[in-house]
């Protein structure tokens, strides 16, 4: 009778028929093959820039810019480096990308909110506006605003009067804007104390709702909990702000502060655009939840705004947060597209005219997309908390 033993693969033969070396043996094919890609399009790359006489390396942000900005939120000028102006259009992207994300999920969770409306029209209204915005490309929604709303507008001179302080011309919208004289720090940090206050009061709130069933006037307690600190800030540092009013002098305005044409085009689209997007994201995710659960939370004589704010949204947030992180972190790479119409974002200075200037190809491309990847990795990061802290945890 053979031996079983004598027939089994013996040295190398073993080695190919076992599952996990060959499992590894492959991976390692696999990263050795993506290693000299990578080590030979390197190689090439040094050569090329060798050959263009191009030097590689980041010494070219210490370098004088020489180009101006049209609209920046910290000091710059055309004396300034190439490091400071990736400053400004950095900041510039997270402007544009912070006010558009906070616009689009309100304005998202209204639609979102209509198109279940037991009222006929505004379901439909809400329908008809989410079919058309998500099906028109961003970039012709962006030219829209910019060419055919916000061109056209008069000039300072015959600018679009709101109550004598805000104006709307084709230079923009001119508003008032504070000057802090004194105590401007301590009341904002103090603010941002009693903001960090105010949340955690309704993250214990909920979780006493949750174990006892009783609830708190959380808006009006954290309202208070919110501008208290503040509030004692300002008399104690003796804070003084003036508020610097708009005026037309000649043939534009003096004082006040301007929001560019480019910003208000792009945030409108952009915000509009996401808008219809989170709108079916928050429309699924209500539809998620059973019909049971509003049947009995109306049995309990709760009113029908009640029963969404306590029984259904924070049972459809399961579902409508992980898509809405998704919406978000596109509506920043989106944001990339101002550079068709001339708004300083990171793209349009840094990967755009500081490219230009100076021929750092590979180093500019590669921290622009750094950059990208780190604020998508923040964003991704706060939601993964915050749908973790919103989950339904049994008892």
């Amino acid at each position: 009778m053979a031996d079983p033993a004598a027939s089994e693969p013996k040295g190398l033969a073993r080695l190919l028929h076992d599952r996990k070396w060959r499992a590894v043996a492959v991976q390692v094919a696999v990263f050795a093959v993506v290693g000299a890609v990578l080590a030979g399009a390197g190689l090439n790359m040094a050569r090329n820039l060798e050959r263009a006489g191009i030097a590689s390396g980041f010494g070219f942000l210490d370098q004088v810019a020489g180009f101006e900005i049209s609209q920046t939120l910290i000091e710059y000028s055309r004396a300034s480096t190439y490091a400071r102006a990736f400053w400004v259009g950095l900041l510039n992207t997270l402007a544009v990308s912070a006010v558009c994300i906070v616009g689009s999920t309100v304005l998202g969770f209204l639609l979102g909110l209509l198109r279940l409306s037991p009222n006929w029209l505004a379901a439909r209204l809400a329908g008809v506006y989410v079919e058309v915005v998500r099906n028109v490309p961003l970039l012709l929604q962006i030219l829209f605003w910019y060419i055919a709303v916000l061109n056209p507008l008069p000039p300072p001179r015959q600018a679009l009067d709101f109550g004598g302080v805000a104006f709307l011309c084709s230079r923009g919208l001119v508003l008032p804007w504070p000057h802090w004289e004194r105590g401007g720090p301590a009341v904002a940090v103090a603010l941002a104390a009693g903001l960090a206050l105010a949340w955690g009061f309704a993250a214990w709130a909920r979780r006493r709702r949750v174990r006892t069933g009783r609830s708190l006037p959380v808006w009006r307690l954290g309202a208070v909990l919110a501008v208290l600190p503040a509030a004692l800030a300002w008399l104690l540092a003796g804070a003084r702000l003036r508020w610097s009013i708009p005026a037309l002098t000649g043939f534009n305005f003096q004082g006040g502060g301007t929001v560019e044409p480019e910003f208000i085009a792009l945030a409108l689209a952009l915000t509009l655009y996401t808008a219809g997007f989170i709108a079916e994201n928050v429309r699924a995710g209500i539809q998620a939840v059973p019909k049971g659960q509003i049947e009995a939370a109306a049995s309990l004589g709760l009113r029908p705004w009640r029963v969404m704010r306590l029984v259904v949204v924070p049972q459809a947030m399961r579902v409508i947060i992980p898509p809405l992180t998704s919406q978000h972190m596109t509506l920043v790479k989106n944001s990339s597209l101002a550079v068709v119409i001339g708004y300083p974002d990171l793209m349009s200075v840094f990967a755009g005219t500081t490219l230009n200037q100076t021929g750092q190809a590979v180093e500019i491309i590669a921290v622009t997309m750094l950059v990208y990847l780190a604020v998508s990795i923040v964003i991704s990061l706060l939601m993964n908390w915050y749908n973790g802290a919103m989950a339904l945890k049994g008892r």
